[in-house]
């Protein structure tokens, strides 16, 4: 059996150069994995490809949901 690669990490070009906000990001085969950049070693969130890039469209967009 193959043995599955290691999720290659990725901050956005908007983040903080001072590292204390930012989230890392990652695409794996069943979408996307997030975690804290300050956290490497905490918990990952696992991302829907669909609902991961609906996301990424509403920030890149400032689209906001109605309260």
């Amino acid at each position: 059996m193959a043995a599955i690669p290691e999720p290659r990490w990725f901050k956005s070009s908007y983040s903080g150069g001072s590292g204390t906000e930012c989230v890392e990001c990652a695409h794996v085969s069943h979408g996307a994995l997030i975690r804290d950049s300050k956290c490497s070693n905490g918990p990952i969130l696992s991302v829907h490809p669909q609902a991961f890039r609906r996301f990424v469209d509403s920030v890149r967009h400032g689209l906001r949901q109605p309260s």
